[in-house]
């Protein structure tokens, strides 16, 4: 326990509304489980289930968006291709999720995933195998994306490659790990992805308490990986980071490596996008090939954007807020939503340079002149 509160310790110091936005979160986050579980469904206050796995995805989201804020917020590398660790992960919980059906799939197979059977596929690809086992099928969850990470920063920085050319680099990796997903060939569900899971450790992925568990498991790693990223960025490393960022040449000319710096904080974004892939595809009940799309990753990029980058705290806020306009808007103006998504992009980049969070700090900046000259007075 002590431990637990050094750690959080640590966090308020790098940043004042850490403890409080920690806190903020893990309550809310009860209290909508609490309305979930134990109120009436005709009460005013009660929560759907709808709603908890709703807000379960917009914490998906949430970590996601952390993710990119900390390698473009803080190292200035604007990734375009999160999506691909995102996905990663994901598909590393739905493999082990279908293996989880057994025999109770549409054919009866106790070994192999009903698309396979439907492929006429006579065994399980080797990449299937250990799959079965949740410990080992988490383990890939952020192997996979870490390792993918690190041969392509490793290759890109230390070949120097930096600005939108870094960018459209990242982009055509996940847009080459669309088109290789979407091959039935693969092994993974071709275009209809994995789906039809049924449980979890046990447990049923339809009740009530196990959406409930997910949400909550979702919104405490969220705390944990925020407070973590804070204390790693306000630490020598994060600082040595934040020089790269403003002045990469200088940071290389006074004798710091700076592509490994930049190499291990991307490992460090794409398997934190791992995990987030991994709590996602149990509470939406799908993954497929669409996760890859470059489309999701500049999404991913306007999260950060409206929240403020560079603030970890912005980068959470503004992929919730995003995402629950999206829910609304969609709903109202199906068609119209990808304009609307792109204006607010604009809007917010020529009025807001640094979000919301770079707006809450202007306000509280012009409040402290008031309230010193009051007590001056």
């Amino acid at each position: 326990m002590t431990r637990l509160t050094e750690w959080f310790s640590a966090g308020r110091s790098s940043g004042k509304h850490t403890l409080p936005f920690v806190v903020i979160l893990l309550t809310m986050t009860l209290l909508a489980s609490a309305a979930n579980l134990f109120l009436p469904a005709d009460s005013a206050l009660y929560v759907s289930t709808y709603t908890i796995t709703l807000l379960g995805k917009y914490l998906c989201y949430a970590m996601l968006a952390l993710a990119v804020d900390i390698i473009w917020g803080y190292c200035g590398i604007l990734s375009l291709g999160h999506g691909a660790f995102f996905a990663l992960g994901g598909y590393a919980m739905g493999m082990y999720l279908m293996r989880q059906i057994g025999d109770r799939g549409v054919y009866g197979n106790p070994l192999l995933p009903d698309f396979m059977v439907f492929l006429d596929w006579k065994e399980l690809p080797w990449f299937w195998l250990g799959m079965d086992h949740f410990w080992f099928a988490m383990l890939m969850a952020v192997v996979v994306p870490g390792i993918l990470a690190f041969v392509f920063g490793w290759l890109a920085f230390r070949s120097r490659v930096t600005g939108v050319y870094l960018s459209i680099m990242t982009q055509a990796l996940t847009y080459a790990l669309l088109l290789a997903f979407f091959r039935n060939e693969m092994g993974f569900g071709g275009n209809n992805g994995l789906t039809d899971f049924k449980e979890i450790l046990g447990f049923d992925l339809q009740a009530d308490s196990t959406r409930v568990s997910l949400f909550m498991i979702t919104a405490l790693l969220l705390a944990v990986l925020f407070v973590v990223s804070q204390r790693i960025l306000s630490s020598r490393f994060g600082k040595v980071v934040l020089a790269i960022r403003d002045a990469e040449s200088r940071s290389r000319f006074i004798g710091y490596r700076t592509d490994r710096y930049k190499v291990w904080l991307f490992v460090y974004s794409a398997v934190i996008a791992g995990i987030a892939g991994a709590l996602y595809v149990p509470q939406v009940g799908i993954i497929n090939p669409g996760e890859f799309s470059p489309i999701n990753s500049i999404e991913m990029v306007i999260w950060v954007a409206v929240g403020g980058r560079g603030t970890l705290i912005g980068a959470i806020i503004g992929a919730i807020l995003v995402n629950y306009a999206k829910t609304r808007f969609t709903a109202i103006m199906p068609d119209a939503w990808l304009f609307a998504l792109g204006a607010m992009f604009v809007l917010v980049t020529l009025y807001l340079p640094k979000g919301l969070m770079g707006l809450y700090a202007q306000m509280m900046a012009k409040r402290r002149p008031a309230k010193t000259q009051e007590s001056e007075a």
